[in-house]
């Protein structure tokens, strides 16, 4: 096959594919051979049918599929073989609508293709980019350790109320001929609307009845009235006045303790042993994930340095746009999202130089690892924190089955890894924000 390529300008070129009898005359007798062992027709036994017969009928079809792969394989061969940097497919031109396929005879195919821009990236010392380390405080840590403690905690009846306890009781309205009264009534006087209302349970115990009113505390909530008195939601509201409530049960959750249990169910492996090694582990662990958010944070600031850094790139627009097109096929659609399909498009582009410039190269135990990553932080949200071995390999393994998992895991450890090799080429800028300064980086 002969294949030659004509530069239009910088981002544009035709590719000139002539497929002659020789590259696809022994693939399409043996196409013929095939079909005839499998064709079954009225008048002939299976298989039976005369060369001549299925070339009449059928030969163009199939001198077009075998001409298509013919051509298939031969252009995307020389692309590769000549290292072109296309962007997309070649699309067919309309020279290819006028050509009559006939056995024995030399085919001339045509393609536009869209040519990637070229320019330079390099990345040095003198490029300064911010990187930021998230303080973590005694206030998370506190809140980690309590939280870790709630899943160990329980619920005991106490005696007297404290904020944040759940009462039980008898509820009674007052001063109406026919009142409202429900029994085993839950309510948690913290979540009230209305402090005064709140402070009348401060401090009672069992049996106390503390008179109240539910419209106010609830500031007329339909909703947690129907619930509190028992009622029809069409009816809650019409019970505006005040309600004795019966104490019969003070319940308080309490947290789990300090034990060996909580160290070890929490950090496996028994070299936590006292509530202080707890708490400077329960730091470490909280800091590596911001260290994790505060990595994602500088590849973006990497990608707008560079973006900003090389400019604006020429792409051939029109082809793009034709390509996006016959993907997607709404025109609305690639005309509203063209612009951000360039952006991603630009820094696609750099990634891939910036990955070749740092001989990035994933293996397969990268992506293995990550997966057992993404399944610890999918299981750790549900708060199952230590998944045992085999339950995390078999998760593992079904991720590594779809292909489309795979490629984003790969994604991710491309990433992973050329935020390392940038962080060591670049000069680093680094402050410490609060968490809050640093959430809020996200959604500019």
């Amino acid at each position: 096959m002969n294949i030659s390529v004509e530069n239009i300008d910088k981002v544009n070129a035709i590719i000139t594919a002539v497929v002659e009898p020789a590259d696809y005359t022994e693939k399409y007798e043996k196409a013929i051979k095939d079909a005839k062992k499998k064709m079954n027709m009225p008048g002939f036994r299976p298989g039976m049918v005369p060369v001549g017969l299925i070339k009449k009928q059928f030969g163009v079809s199939i001198l077009a599929e075998e001409v298509n792969k013919v051509l298939q394989d031969g252009l995307f061969g020389y692309i590769r073989e000549n290292k072109i940097n296309m962007l997309g497919e070649p699309l067919p031109t309309e020279d290819n609508n006028n050509v009559d396929l006939k056995e024995g005879e030399s085919f001339t195919f045509k393609f536009d293709l869209a040519i990637a821009p070229e320019f330079e990236v390099a990345l040095t010392k003198k490029d300064k980019i911010d990187y930021y380390n998230v303080d973590v405080t005694d206030q998370m840590v506190e809140n980690q350790v309590e939280m870790y403690r709630q899943r160990g905690g329980k619920y005991e009846k106490v005696d007297s109320y404290e904020d944040n306890d759940m009462i039980k009781g008898v509820i009674t309205e007052l001063d109406v001929e026919t009142p409202v009264t429900a029994e085993n009534v839950v309510m948690l006087p913290k979540y009230f609307k209305n402090d005064d209302q709140k402070k009348l349970f401060d401090g009672v115990k069992t049996n106390d009845i503390v008179t109240f009113n539910p419209s106010v505390a609830y500031d007329n909530n339909e909703a947690e009235l129907t619930s509190l008195l028992k009622v029809e939601k069409a009816d809650a509201l019409n019970h505006k006045g005040e309600f004795n409530f019966q104490i019969t049960e003070i319940t308080r959750f309490v947290p789990g303790p300090f034990n060996q249990e909580l160290f070890d169910t929490v950090f496996p492996g028994g070299e936590v042993k006292t509530e202080a090694d707890f708490r400077a582990k329960v730091k470490e662990m909280i800091a590596e994930q911001f260290k994790k958010d505060s990595d994602y944070k500088f590849l973006l600031d990497v990608r707008k340095y560079v973006t900003e850094k090389i400019g604006k790139l020429e792409f051939p627009e029109e082809k793009l746009k034709k390509i996006l097109l016959a993907n997607t096929g709404d025109q609305a659609k690639v005309d509203a999202q063209f612009d951000k399909s360039i952006e991603e498009l630009t820094w696609h582009l750099i990634k891939e130089k910036l990955v070749e410039q740092n001989e990035v190269k994933v293996e397969d135990e990268d992506v293995k690892n990550m997966a057992k990553e993404v399944t610890r932080m999918q299981f750790a949200q549900y708060g199952m924190l230590n998944i045992p071995d085999e339950y995390l390999e078999n998760s593992v393994k079904e991720m590594l089955k779809k292909r489309e998992t795979v490629d984003n895991l790969i994604d991710r450890c491309i990433e992973v890894k050329l935020g390392v090799a940038i962080k060591e080429k670049v000069t680093l800028k680094e402050s410490t924000v609060s968490a809050e300064d640093f959430n809020k980086m996200f959604e500019q």
